[in-house]
């Protein structure tokens, strides 16, 4: 086990994991991997739409078209069927359908990551949901705990498992295999 250097690492709790993640993904230039169990639609807040009001909101599956036209390659790694409204969102994002976003299911993933750029890390309780990720307000926001980090050996290590989760490489030996909807192998 290996110490990380001090003030590497970053707490978040509440709304901060929508400031440091969400916003984060927000700005991505070559990649956003996600690891979640749940998997639901997510509104984040847009200037362009505030027009005179306090805040105006968007899918981040329409964050996720544009990026995904900028070349920014995006995954999500999750455990169940996404949520309708996640669905429908998705279903009119014609760059997304195309291959923009990749998804992959595994019904044993429970790790929650996001990795920006392969910079910035995330790892903490919060699934990719509003209520998860601070995007909802206070009052309807889960009690969730992260971390944020810019470590690149965590960074490393991280990636490793996601990519090695990703290729299916345990699927062989699981013994969901028999009732699992699309095994990865």
């Amino acid at each position: 086990m290996r110490s990380v250097e001090p003030g590497s690492l970053e707490l978040v709790s509440g709304r901060g994991h929508y400031e440091r993640v969400v916003t984060a993904l927000l700005g991505a230039q070559r990649s956003v991997w996600i690891a979640t169990a749940n998997l639901k639609e997510l509104m984040v807040e847009d200037r362009e739409l505030a027009l005179g009001r306090r805040r105006g909101f968007r899918s981040v599956l329409e964050v996720f078209e544009r990026l995904s036209r900028r070349g920014v390659e995006l995954r999500i790694l999750h455990a169940g069927f996404p949520s309708r409204a996640f669905r429908e969102h998705f279903d009119r994002q014609r760059a997304l359908i195309e291959g923009g976003l990749e998804l992959r299911m595994c019904p044993r993933v429970h790790l929650k990551t996001v990795i920006v750029d392969g910079e910035l890390l995330y790892l903490g309780s919060a699934n990719w949901t509003g209520a998860g990720l601070g995007a909802k307000g206070g009052d309807r926001r889960n009690f969730e705990l992260g971390i944020v980090t810019r470590d690149e050996v965590m960074l490393d290590e991280v990636q490793a498992l996601y990519e090695h989760l990703w290729r299916g490489r345990p699927c062989a030996r699981c013994d969901l295999r028999d009732r699992c909807e699309a095994p990865l192998a």
